[in-house]
């Protein structure tokens, strides 16, 4: 999943499952990678031990260098698990990402195996997943204990919303944060961003006994696929892209794209949800914005009370109505969680604002996807902290959503005061000499809207080709229907390439 980046308070940041990331940057661009040389052959040679850790899989340890442009160095270990193909004769390896930045693909593939993709998929493929650097088993970011995250997520700063007050609040606790972050994680902080992760994957590719990268990633996980074609073109296999992301697209103007998408899902929510019998809204989809424009401004002031004892406050609202725009099957939650909160019960709201931010209902956070996220998402990309520029900033946000604009403000401070400076990262995302390259884009996603899947196969990627799926919510492989299904089944098992797009 993709997670909206950099917006005032963090639960912003994970509120709505990232990123995003651009490529605005002064660092040195890189254009393409060699695989194994002389400083790099022994993390392409390595041995490595795999054991069982459940039913059909077995887990272990790749070793990569910290820093890629000193690989003789310090190295990690990154946490893997592959799912044995249920067929004979397997054609080789997919790898796996979920997105984020941040999500456990090592998680994804060990506790969903047996019902990824297709049966069709699982019988001719292994399925391999990964937690990428600084994320979950692999040299995970750390910063604060649960207490202290919980303030982040679901706090206030006690002073009016966008407030100069408001605004320095916001900066002090960014920078307790990150240097929470420094003191708990170490030096690898530096070395968590997407380049090196794709350098980590063709590392991965090798392990797994492949002479070419096959590879689905949902989200972010477009990203993490679209550089790795841009470093190493002439080892990619069969690349499917999946709810994909523009990574020409600057840092500020993905906030503004990806708040557009969710403005437009909570739209059709809206148009789907009024008229029906368990609709908390009456009248028309501008009345139903007015409330909820309402609702939110008077819950900067007035929280609600929760069962659990906690407050809801705007920003648990915030994530909360967020989380279940992700997928139109999740509407009726969010139908619920307002007809609740309209009765002055925030229970709903919270409990999907904590579903989305991991954390259970005895206070744990059961992964570290938030640090994960920013931390990745900072050394990609940022945003002007400058003042004049964050104003202008959130005008451009208030026009793209008058009713959740004003909880998308002050996004650049998230990585204002980040300690290390963005990473390289490459000038073009052509991939030029890269077998065809499948990328998938759902018309009602909130999260990666479809424009983008658009300009990725077709502006961007020299040998890109689009596939849509003409629906509601974030991705469409394994959750769509059939149409996507058989034709990213094809595309993996026989190479077939649709003669133009199918739109499912």
């Amino acid at each position: 999943m993709s997670k909206p980046k950099a917006l005032q308070r963090f639960s912003f940041l994970l509120a709505t499952v990232l990123l995003l990331t651009g490529c605005a940057s002064t660092s040195a661009p890189i254009e393409s990678a060699s695989a194994a040389t002389g400083k790099t052959a022994r993390f392409y040679n390595q041995t490595v031990k795999w054991s069982n850790c459940g039913t059909n899989l077995t887990c272990a340890s790749v070793m990569v260098p910290v820093n890629w442009y000193r690989p003789t160095k310090s190295t990690m270990k990154l946490a893997v698990v592959s799912y044995k193909a249920t067929g004979s004769n397997p054609l080789g390896s997919i790898l796996f990402n979920p997105g984020g930045p941040g999500a456990s693909g090592y998680d994804y593939v060990h506790d969903s195996a047996t019902v990824l993709g297709t049966a069709q998929l699982r019988s001719r493929y292994n399925l391999v997943g990964w937690d990428p650097r600084g994320v979950g088993r692999s040299a995970p970011v750390k910063c604060f204990d649960a207490k202290r995250t919980d303030e982040l997520l679901y706090g206030d700063t006690g002073y009016p919303v966008g407030s100069a007050a408001d605004v320095a609040a916001s900066k002090k606790s960014f920078a307790k944060f990150v240097a929470a972050c420094q003191r708990n994680t170490g030096y690898k902080m530096r070395y968590v961003d997407t380049v090196s992760t794709a350098r980590d994957l063709d590392v991965l590719r090798a392990v797994v006994r492949d002479s070419k990268l096959n590879y689905l990633g949902y989200s972010y996980g477009t990203l993490i696929g679209a550089t790795y074609a841009q470093l190493f073109p002439t080892k990619v296999g069969k690349l499917v892209l999946d709810g994909a992301i523009d990574p020409s697209v600057p840092d500020d103007q993905q906030s503004v794209t990806q708040l557009a998408g969710f403005d437009l899902a909570l739209n059709n929510y809206l148009k789907k949800c009024i008229g029906s019998s368990d609709c908390p809204f009456k009248g028309t989809v501008e009345q139903a914005l007015a409330r909820i424009k309402s609702f939110m401004l008077n819950l900067e002031t007035h929280p609600l009370q929760t069962s659990d004892g906690r407050e809801l406050t705007v920003w648990g609202a915030n994530t909360g109505m967020i989380m279940p725009l992700y997928s139109d099957s999740y509407w009726p939650y969010l139908s619920q969680a307002f007809t609740e909160a309209f009765g002055g019960d925030g229970t709903t709201f919270l409990e999907l604002a904590d579903a989305y931010n991991d954390r259970t209902a005895d206070g744990k956070y059961i992964s570290n996807l938030m640090e994960a996220n920013i931390a990745i998402a900072c050394l990609d990309s940022r945003s002007s902290t400058k003042y004049s520029d964050m104003i202008a900033q959130n005008k451009r946000l208030l026009a793209a959503s008058p009713t959740l604009g004003r909880y998308w403000a002050f996004g650049a401070l998230a990585c204002g005061s980040w300690p290390y400076p963005v990473a390289r990262h490459p000038k073009s995302y052509a991939a030029k000499g890269a077998s065809p390259i499948m990328v998938v884009g759902t018309t009602g996603d909130p999260a990666t809207p479809y424009e983008q899947a658009v300009s990725l196969a077709t502006k961007i990627l020299s040998s890109g080709f689009l596939v849509t799926f003409n629906g509601e919510g974030h991705t469409a492989y394994g959750r769509s229907n059939s149409c996507i299904d058989n034709t990213v089944d094809d595309y993996f098992i026989s190479g077939k390439i649709p003669a133009a797009d199918p739109n499912c």
